[in-house]
């Protein structure tokens, strides 16, 4: 039979006090899921997207090549995001391990899985600004072609990121139902955090095998409730901090009586 005092002492290691380390890693996560998302918005849609032109490789190249700034603006940029994807992970993996050591982790793999796949984004577009160089081992293909070659590599980019977007919703997903045992944030929030993220990942799995998918749900909605949680929890974190339900304390006060 359980004795109160064992199940004080069970329910106080699922709700531990709130460190100092947790705290400054909430803020830390909080700013730098804000600067990430910045970032990329302003990457993808006022650097990268101006430059496109849809249907047309060779307008799409000769925008390149005119804005080669613009372009390794973006590039440097992209590189920006996954270092912060990285700093958020590990601010992310210190606030939770208390909670599930290993579920922090899992989340933190995924994430870092993510990020890793911006870096190969990185790289395609950098091939694509090889393709549309002056290096004279180019000169054996015609220019239409090197346009082309160039325009995929762009494109590819895309496929960089459905690629990863099943990890980065494993992540969320994982890390949200950290965030609801924890109740370090509103268990609402926490809860809506689990429901967007399981459908980012339904709908990037969905996507990947089905590519018509994405005329069904468009593929903007598999990925924004998702983002709107991770927007909401990082002002959270910055301006709030970590909720203490107060039972955790109320536990160490009584054990050390």
């Amino acid at each position: 039979m359980i004795t109160a005092r064992q199940a004080n002492d069970e329910r106080s290691r699922t709700l531990r006090p709130i460190d100092p380390a947790q705290q400054t890693a909430a803020k830390v996560a909080g700013f730098s899921c804000l600067f990430a998302m910045a970032i990329v918005v302003f990457a993808n849609y006022g650097l990268l997207n101006p430059l496109i032109v849809p249907g047309n490789a060779a307008e799409t190249a000769r925008n390149i090549v005119a804005h080669q700034t613009q372009f390794r603006v973006t590039i440097t940029c992209f590189l920006i995001y996954s270092a912060s994807v990285v700093v958020l992970l590990a601010a992310l993996y210190v606030i939770l391990k208390p909670v599930n050591l290993g579920l922090a982790l899992v989340g933190a793999l995924f994430r870092l899985v993510f990020a890793l796949l911006w870096l190969l984004t990185t790289l395609n577009m950098l091939g694509a600004l090889r393709l549309l160089g002056s290096a004279s081992y180019l000169q054996v293909f015609e220019a239409d072609r090197l346009q082309v070659l160039a325009r995929l590599n762009v494109a590819a980019t895309f496929d960089d990121y459905y690629m990863g977007l099943p990890f980065f919703g494993l992540a969320a997903t994982v890390c949200s139902y950290l965030w609801l045992k924890s109740r370090y944030i509103p268990c609402t929030l926490a809860a809506f955090g689990v429901i967007s993220s399981a459908w980012c990942v339904i709908c990037a799995f969905a996507f990947l095998i089905f590519p018509n998918f994405g005329k069904t749900v468009n593929p903007y909605w598999f990925d924004s409730p998702m983002a709107i949680f991770e927007l909401v929890v990082s002002f959270w974190l910055l301006f709030k901090g970590l909720k203490s339900s107060g039972v955790a304390e109320a536990i160490e006060a009584l054990r050390a009586e």
